[in-house]
Formats: C-alpha cells, sequence, structure tokens
C-alpha cells in the first residue's frame, strides 16, 4: 500500500506537496514535515549530479547517526523516495 500512495503522490503531487503527503501518510511515526526540504536537496543532489554521497544539514531536532548531517543516499533510502529519482546512464 505504502510504494502505491508513494507513486501516487510522486506522479499526481508538486514535488513538494507529494513528498509531505508521503512522509506523514506512509511512515510510522509519521516524520516531521520539516524533513521536506532536505528530502528535496537529497532528491536534487542524486537526479542533477548523480551525487549519493553529498552530506546534507538536517533540520533542527533531526540527527543521523548521532550527526547533524546525512549523506543523500541514506536519506533517500530511509525515506523511501525512490519514486522521486529519474534514472540516468551517465550517474
Amino acid at each position: 500500500m505504502g510504494a502505491m500512495r508513494a507513486m501516487d503522490a510522486a506522479e499526481n503531487f508538486s514535488l513538494e506537496d507529494g513528498i509531505g503527503i508521503h512522509l506523514r501518510t506512509n511512515h510510522y511515526p509519521a516524520v516531521p514535515i520539516e524533513m521536506v526540504p532536505t528530502c528535496i536537496e537529497a532528491i536534487d543532489a542524486v537526479n542533477t549530479e548523480g551525487d549519493w554521497d553529498r552530506l546534507i544539514s538536517l533540520p533542527t531536532g533531526v540527527s543521523y547517526k548521532g550527526l547533524t548531517q546525512a549523506p543523500a543516499s541514506a536519506i533517500i533510502e530511509q525515506h523511501h523516495l525512490e519514486f522521486w529519482l529519474i534514472e540516468s546512464e551517465l550517474y
């Protein structure tokens, strides 16, 4: 069910709205809405530059393994953002 809802959000809503819906409805507990810009930054890093390792700052109060930054790959994987990725042979 979650994958279908994420696919629908990716196809039928703006990037910001779709990710917001996805983070609130496909995760338990819901991911804070403050993560939307962080998720978009991770998606952009991968889609525009293929940079899966780019460190992205996390919102205040959010940490990754005790750190205030996380690699784009971890953000994408842990928030199930694959439906927003553009497949490219370049990366």
